[in-house]
C-alpha cells in the first residue's frame, strides 16, 4: 500500500473512530509529513519498521530539535504503526524503540501509591468525607482544572456512560471519561447528599453543606490537609492531581495527543510537558490504565 493511501486510512479512523479535532488533525499531518521526508527511498507502508523511527529521530537530533518536539513526533509516528498493524500491513514492534529525556523542569506528580493513600483520607463515615473523595477520584480520573470541577454541573455527568461535559478555557465544550471508581464515589455522593431536595435547585454537582458552590480555596485547603495526613511530601495542589493524571495516562501508554484533547489544551506543545516519564509503547491505553485495582 502506498504511504499516502496509508495515512488517508489513518486519518480517517482518527476523524471517524477517535473523533479527533481539526488542530490536532493538522499536528497529525505535520508530524508524518516530516517523517515521510525523512525515509530513504520507502515508498510502501508494508516496509515501514524500527530502523525507520531511528533514522528520523536521528535526523532530528542533528536539526536540534529539542527533546519533547521529538517525543511528538515519534508519538505520532507510532501511533500511525500501531494502526498500520491493526489493518494487519506490518508488524508493530516500535514500543521498542529508547527515546530521549527533555532536560527541563517538570511539575511534581504523586506516585500511583500516593494517590491511593491520599483518597483514602477522607472521613467516609461523614457526608463531607464522601464528597470529597467523590471529588478527589473525579479530578484525578478526569484530569479537570480546578475550576472545571468545582463549576461542573449535575446535569453535565452521564453516570450510565461514564462521561463528563466540560466547558474549559475558551468555552470549548469537551467531553471527558471518568473512571469507575469516581462513577461509584460520585453516585454515592449524589444519593447521601446531593439528591435530597433541598439540593435540587442547585447547579453545581459539589456543593457545602449549606447548598452553596465550593471555592477554589476551600478545595485547596482540604487537598493540603489530606496530602499533610497521608504524610506525603511534596507540596500537594489540585493542579498536583491533573499533573498526575496526564504523566500516570502517559506511562500507562496514552497516545500524547489523546491526552491533550482530555486535558482541553490547545497547543500540543503545553501538554508535551507530561512526556518526560513516557518512554512506554504510546497506545490508547485510559481503559487499561483508569481501571485501578
Amino acid at each position: 500500500m502506498e504511504l499516502e493511501d496509508a495515512k488517508e486510512l489513518f486519518f480517517q479512523h482518527l476523524i471517524v473512530e477517535k473523533g479527533l479535532a481539526l488542530s490536532t488533525l493538522q499536528d497529525y499531518e505535520d508530524d508524518l509529513k516530516f517523517f515521510f521526508l525523512s525515509l530513504r527511498g520507502v515508498k510502501l507502508a508494508q516496509y515501514l519498521d524500527n530502523d525507520d523511527i531511528e533514522h528520523f529521530m536521528r535526523v532530528m537530533a542533528e536539526k536540534n530539535n529539542t527533546p519533547t518536539t521529538i517525543l511528538r513526533r515519534v508519538s505520532t509516528v507510532r501511533s500511525f504503526y500501531h494502526f498500520l498493524q491493526r489493518e494487519e500491513i506490518i508488524e508493530d514492534h516500535s514500543n521498542q524503540i529508547g527515546l530521549p529525556k527533555p532536560g527541563k523542569y517538570y511539575p511534581d506528580v504523586l506516585s500511583k501509591e500516593e494517590v491511593e493513600t491520599l483518597f483514602e483520607m477522607p472521613d467516609m463515615s461523614k457526608k463531607e468525607g464522601i464528597r470529597d473523595r467523590a471529588m478527589l477520584e473525579m479530578m484525578y480520573a478526569s484530569g479537570l482544572r480546578v475550576s472545571e470541577l468545582l463549576s461542573l454541573e449535575l446535569k453535565n455527568i452521564n453516570f450510565k456512560e461514564g462521561i463528563l461535559r466540560v466547558k474549559g478555557k475558551g468555552s470549548k465544550d469537551r467531553m471527558i471519561p471518568f473512571g469507575e471508581y469516581a462513577n461509584d464515589f460520585a453516585l454515592l455522593y449524589f444519593n447521601q447528599f446531593r439528591s435530597k431536595k433541598e439540593y435540587r435547585n442547585a447547579k453545581c454537582f459539589f456543593l457545602s453543606k449549606k447548598g452553596e458552590p465550593l471555592s477554589r480555596q476551600f478545595f485547596w485547603k482540604q487537598i493540603k490537609k489530606y496530602s499533610l495526613k497521608a504524610g506525603i511530601t511534596i507540596n500537594v495542589t489540585p493542579h498536583t492531581l491533573r499533573h498526575s493524571f496526564a504523566t500516570h495516562l502517559l506511562e500507562g501508554g496514552a497516545d500524547l495527543r489523546l491526552v491533550q484533547e482530555l486535558l482541553g489544551h490547545s497547543n500540543i506543545k503545553t501538554t508535551e510537558i507530561y512526556t518526560h516519564i513516557s518512554s512506554k509503547r504510546i497506545l490508547n491505553a485510559y481503559d487499561l490504565y483508569m481501571k485501578r485495582k
